[in-house]
């Protein structure tokens, strides 16, 4: 039976017709409710590595046992009104958007081509990478990685050296540029859905994304041209792809991508007050017209782009259907790890909650920035960003006020220190494997995070003294 098969099962088990909405008591959930979901992220961060052809095939399978986990024990022992009410509010309400937003993003991204070439120059590498990191809060860290990886990597191909080109691209592109909107990175959306302000993440994080952005921007210019007269002295060797005029192709994804940001402006801005509940969860008319923009947008796409764009960007529908597996389990298993959270100190993460707060009840905000970040360098970002939402109050409004440094430390350890590692936000892994397959000697694993270590690490410490003192 295929994972899916299995999820949709569990569904319509737990979902009898005259459910009634129930929230789970998190006080009453011991530790041991937690291993479903540190066992999904594990699997998510040891399998590409240790069995990478097991994991292909079969991570859909895994991720639904992690699911079942949880399911049946939280049928048998919360009920099937409970668990049925839980699963309901979190695959209509969190999940599904979670998933059309990036179907979205996914689809409309892959239909940009930008042909041509040009000289991989100092200059216009630090160009790029900076044109880049401001694409990825409008079109996403992964819609960004997929549309400029290759035409970065064709600047370079006659380069001796050019590995660290594409590792502070994963840094730039695929992480920190993505700081700025809900769209560019998935725990800034999930914090949206949650109800944080669209702009309140432009407005609170610019001073510590341009201070990061501008650093390692001039860290590699310099470091990029000092390989560059490396290269000119040994002699690059002969250019594979020859300089040629750069031209942009699909630019109706450009205004698709528009009507994205408007349909979720729209959602955050007309409030009808109408809503229909599935089991007990409220789906609210703005929410489900925003969705439904969502899939019409990716139908357009895929209807008016040329089948030859996506085919030369090397479009395949692999990555986002391994994030919506993964994503589906992730999601069910964290149901009672975010109950758990929202008891706080009556809860089993009550030692969770001492080390982020100080001895008078007052959050450590440098705590928060760098547990969310190492575990978002090892796990995955967007629910390692929700458990420390929760674990802050899960309340949108306070965070945003009184709790705004709170909030800026978990939004900005999710994501600038996803970038410590290949599996700590999804187009880390892709770009990794983009540029391998494309001739660039990429480091190990553990090489890479040698690369993070002495470039990120400073910057964090820097922002920790300067903001969350």
């Amino acid at each position: 039976m295929r994972p899916v098969t299995i999820l949709t099962s569990l569904a319509i088990t737990l979902l009898p017709s005259m459910a009634l909405a129930a929230d789970l008591d998190g006080k009453t959930f011991g530790v041991f409710w937690a291993l479903p979901f540190a066992g999904i992220l594990l699997s998510i961060a040891l399998f590409p590595l240790l069995a990478p052809h097991f994991w292909e095939h079969h991570q859909g399978k895994i991720a639904a046992v992690w699911a079942v986990l949880i399911l049946v024990p939280l049928t048998i022992f919360r009920g099937g009104d409970i668990a049925g009410s839980a699963l309901a509010h979190t695959i209509a309400g969190e999940y599904v958007p979670f998933i059309l937003l990036l179907l979205a993003l996914f689809t409309t991204a892959g239909g940009i081509l930008i042909s041509g070439n040009i000289h991989g120059s100092p200059g216009m590498n630090t160009a790029l990478l900076a044109i880049g990191a401001l694409m990825a809060s409008l079109i996403g860290t992964t819609g960004a990685s997929m549309v400029m990886i290759r035409p970065v990597m064709r600047a370079n191909d006659e380069r001796i050296h050019n590995v660290h080109v594409i590792v502070f691209f994963i840094f730039l592109v695929s992480n920190i540029g993505g700081s700025l909107t809900p769209l560019g990175d998935p725990p800034l959306f999930l914090g949206f859905l949650r109800g944080v302000d669209f702009f309140w993440t432009t407005t609170h994080l610019f001073t510590e994304t341009l201070l990061v952005g501008a650093i390692l921007l001039g860290v590699f210019y310099l470091l990029d041209s000092w390989f560059y007269h490396r290269d000119e002295a040994f002699k690059a060797r002969r250019d594979p792809t020859p300089d040629s005029p750069v031209k942009l192709h699909g630019l109706g994804n450009l205004a698709l991508i528009g009507v994205i940001i408007l349909a979720i402006l729209m959602s955050a801005a007309w409030k009808p007050g109408v809503a229909f509940t599935v089991m007990g969860t409220p789906v609210e008319w703005q929410n489900l017209a925003r969705d439904g923009i969502f899939v019409l947008v990716t139908l357009a796409s895929l209807a008016l782009t040329k089948k030859e764009f996506r085919e030369r960007n090397g479009f395949t529908w692999g990555p986002i259907l391994e994030v919506a597996k993964l994503f589906a389990g992730i999601f069910i298993t964290m149901i009672p790890v975010l109950a758990m959270l929202k008891a706080g100190k009556d809860g089993a993460f009550a030692p969770l909650v001492a080390l982020v707060t100080h001895p008078d009840g007052s959050p450590n905000n440098a705590a928060y920035f760098w547990m969310t970040g190492i575990l978002s360098s090892f796990l995955d970002n967007a629910p390692t960003y929700l458990v420390f939402f929760e674990l802050a109050g899960g309340d949108p409004a306070t965070l945003m006020t009184k709790g705004a440094m709170t909030l800026a430390a978990v939004s900005l350890g999710a994501v600038f220190m996803g970038a410590n590692s290949y599996i700590g936000n999804a187009p880390n892994f892709m770009v990794y494997a983009i540029a391998r397959d494309g001739g660039v000697k990429m480091p190990s694993f553990f090489g890479y995070m040698l690369w993070s270590g002495a470039f990120l690490i400073p910057c964090f410490v820097l922002v920790t003294f300067i903001f969350f003192r």
